[in-house]
């Protein structure tokens, strides 16, 4: 007995793993799975392997992108259903296009944990990568282009993770698809430095705690990063560049941390903040939105500090009849349309600023009033309450607004993407999305 364990485990050693040639055609990928021992390589050449495989046993995958795994149209291309698997290197396409099932081009298991999949080519499939519970998946480097069905809703995700802990997501490419990565259900998940373009959503989260969403890049997709029934979340540093109905949207979002992310142009909303409370909101730059920040549905407790609102064509929205104070310490935020004085240098307006009056307030209950705008009797109510704040309504207070904004630069290459996004957008299409549409799929 002694001597069949030691056997069994000298087998399983990766000192003892080969490295097999596969060659192309239909099945040869799915018979030389079946014939590797765990922690073999199969290094696959170019050309097409048909059919779909699943993947029961340590192994690696390697091929250059000419090595195409084609699922020829039914259900998941490759199934991931071990620990310890990689993918590395390959084009993956043809799955199905059945929502129930969740089709994919590559989907990673429930216990298949410390999954590897590393710069493929993700082409065509309904979902892209599928991290359906396995933990610690690393996705990485990999170009995944989805469908462009004419319903956005009817296409999968590029990157969807559901209740898979620990997974890494960085460094991806990810275009066309509903949404760029959807996490549901899930935690401890890091999300960095991917870039997404013409989607639904960049990055949409349901129900996902304690995780980190950094580096990331959207552009001319329908809203940048959705963060929804999530608590302790890092939103930092992030980048939306003519994405069309929002750029950032907190909606029952707690606890978390929003800090360093540039919405830039495009958007009906730079921010939307619903319903969401005990947020640090700081050090963010909101540009060229019709709204800069859209603030209501009792948030509560949140601390807004070192911001920037530069050019939006309104600045703040803010549903509410009492003050809300936006500076934190000494400090608030930047606002282009304040004509502040610095007599003492010390980077601080001397005078508080209010974004929105009383006739802000008419204009969203009443809009049709906006063809009053021009009228002395308008003109008159908002000198006044200038010159006599006690007649103000309630709204946002910046008691120490900043004199000067932060500057968050944009590389060349992502600059002439965004311009390219602006000029191939829709004339006239309304972009602005409504809560009851945002679904949890």
């Amino acid at each position: 007995m002694l001597r069949a364990l030691i056997l069994l485990l000298l087998a399983a050693s990766p000192a003892l793993a080969r490295d097999v040639a596969v060659v192309p055609g239909q099945g040869t990928l799915a018979n030389a799975i079946a014939g590797a021992d765990p922690g073999d390589v199969l290094h696959l050449s170019a050309g097409v392997y048909g059919g779909a495989v699943v993947i029961d046993r340590p192994l690696a995958i390697i091929g250059p992108a000419g090595a195409v795994v084609d699922g020829l149209g039914h259900g998941t291309v490759i199934t991931i259903d071990a620990a310890d698997v990689s993918v590395k290197g390959i084009t993956v396409t043809g799955s199905g296009m059945r929502s129930p099932d969740l089709d994919a081009g590559i989907k990673i298991l429930k216990k298949a944990d410390r999954a590897h999949v590393e710069g493929n080519h993700v082409l065509g499939n309904l979902h892209g990568i599928d991290v359906h519970g396995g933990f610690d998946a690393l996705v990485r480097g990999n170009t995944i282009e989805g469908t462009q069905n004419p319903r956005m809703n009817d296409r999968g995700n590029g990157i969807y993770v559901w209740n898979a802990p620990g997974t890494v997501v960085e460094g991806n490419s990810v275009r066309w698809g509903r949404d760029g990565i959807f996490s549901n259900t899930s935690r401890k998940g890091t999300y960095r430095n991917n870039l997404f373009r013409d989607l639904r959503f960049a990055v949409h989260y349901m129900y996902t705690n304690d995780s980190e969403v950094s580096g990331n890049v959207s552009i001319g997709n329908h809203l940048g990063y959705a963060i929804m029934f999530s608590n302790k979340v890092i939103l930092r540093d992030n980048q939306s560049l003519g994405d069309r109905s929002h750029g950032v949207m907190l909606n029952y979002t707690n606890s978390s941390d929003i800090s360093g992310n540039l919405v830039r142009g495009g958007a009906n909303r730079c921010t939307f903040i619903y319903n969401a409370h005990k947020n640090l909101i700081y050090d963010n730059r909101f540009e060229g939105c019709a709204i800069g920040i859209h603030f209501t549905a009792g948030s509560e407790r949140n601390v807004l500090t070192g911001n920037s609102f530069i050019g939006n064509r309104e600045q703040v929205k803010y549903v509410g009849t009492r003050d809300v104070e936006w500076s934190f310490e000494g400090r608030g935020n930047y606002w282009s349309d304040h004509p502040a004085f610095d007599l003492n240098g010390d980077g601080i307006a001397d005078s508080a600023f209010r974004p929105n009056d009383l006739m802000d307030h008419i204009l969203w209950s009443q809009p049709a009033a906006a063809l009053l705008m021009g009228a002395p009797a308008v003109q008159l109510i908002r000198w006044s309450q200038s010159s006599f704040p006690a007649t103000l309504p309630g709204g946002v207070v910046d008691s120490a607004p900043l004199m000067a904004p932060i500057t968050i630069t944009v590389s060349p290459e992502f600059a002439a993407l965004e311009a390219t996004a602006a000029a191939n957008r829709p004339k006239g299409l309304n972009d602005d999305l409504d809560l009851d549409d945002l679904g949890t799929h």
